[in-house]
This record gives C-alpha cells, sequence and structure tokens, in this order.
C-alpha cells in the first residue's frame, strides 16, 4: 500500500469500532492539515476505487452508495462481512 491516502483512510478506519465510518475530510486533515480543502477530490477519488474494489464502502444519510454514481456528502467505512458493492462485475 504505496498510496498515502489509502494508507490513511485504513489507518484511520483501524481505530475506529467495526461498523462505523470516517469523513473524508479526516483523511485530508490528516495528511495536509493547512491545506486539506485541496486534498479533498483525491480523498474521494481514492474512495472510489478503493469502493469499486469492494475494499471500502462509500455511504450517504448511513446508507451504501453506488461508487459509480453519488453526489454530495459521504462517509467512509470497512464493508461488512459478506458485503459486496455494485460495480464488482467491472
Amino acid at each position: 500500500m504505496s498510496d498515502p491516502i489509502e494508507a490513511e483512510i485504513f489507518n484511520l478506519l483501524s481505530r475506529r469500532e467495526a461498523g462505523k465510518s470516517i469523513c473524508p475530510s479526516e483523511v485530508a486533515k490528516s495528511l495536509q492539515p493547512e491545506q486539506w480543502q485541496r486534498m479533498m477530490g483525491k480523498v474521494r477519488g481514492v474512495a472510489v476505487g478503493l469502493a469499486r474494489e469492494g475494499r471500502l464502502v462509500i455511504t450517504k444519510k448511513g446508507k451504501p452508495v453506488d461508487p459509480n454514481a453519488f453526489k454530495g456528502v459521504i462517509r467512509l467505512r470497512l464493508p461488512n462481512e459478506g458485503e459486496g458493492t455494485t460495480s464488482e462485475a467491472e
């Protein structure tokens, strides 16, 4: 795992209880506290890639969303056991 964004996503999630989520801004703030807003697009992009691979779940209002079609405020969490993504067939 050489991507620092990916590493930080999983680092922050490892500190949470099972099933709990993080905000993408937590990742950005952890990596670049002074200019975290500039990192948000990259963090979301990495999150989408991880969700497409089935390694992460993107949620909105607590419900999983399709990583290929979402807008607005999101959160990130690890998949529950047996939980897949809507785009695994890609």
